[in-house]
């Protein structure tokens, strides 16, 4: 996968916008925010599958499991592939997989954001569980 060119500009753009937006399932959530980004960085839509298509958690669930996935560390293994042998080795722009909730975020360095029902999140890239290359 390579990214488009000015990609680092494309991430910060990415991410103001982002934090203006509400939490909403199936066009403003964990997975659909970190694979929209992943979009402005490579142009690979993978979240079209998805994207609009539920409207609560309960929805979310009902997708992953259409798309044969039981989390959505599933999904991104099925859409991502394996991981990086080790999350030290995420960069700024790199997917990550993080937190309690175990959700998907974005690297941003020695950080990495998460959008969460209950809002934006930062937790440090070194305590992720999982990170993909983008």
């Amino acid at each position: 996968m390579v990214r488009v060119q000015g990609w680092e500009l494309f991430l910060v753009e990415a991410i103001e916008k982002a934090r203006k937006e509400p939490f909403q399932w199936g066009v403003h959530d964990c997975a659909t925010w970190s694979f929209d980004v992943r979009f402005v960085l490579t142009d690979e839509d993978s979240a079209s599958i998805w994207r609009g298509k539920y409207k609560t958690e309960a929805g979310a669930a009902k997708m992953l499991r259409k798309l044969k996935c039981k989390t959505v560390e599933d999904l991104a293994l099925s859409i991502l592939g394996l991981p990086l042998p080790n999350v030290l080795f995420a960069q700024r722009g790199d997917m990550v997989i993080g937190g309690e909730e175990r959700a998907l975020g974005i690297c941003i360095g020695s950080d990495s954001l998460f959008l969460l029902p209950s809002g934006w999140t930062s937790l440090p890239t070194e305590t992720c569980s999982k990170a993909w290359k983008v």
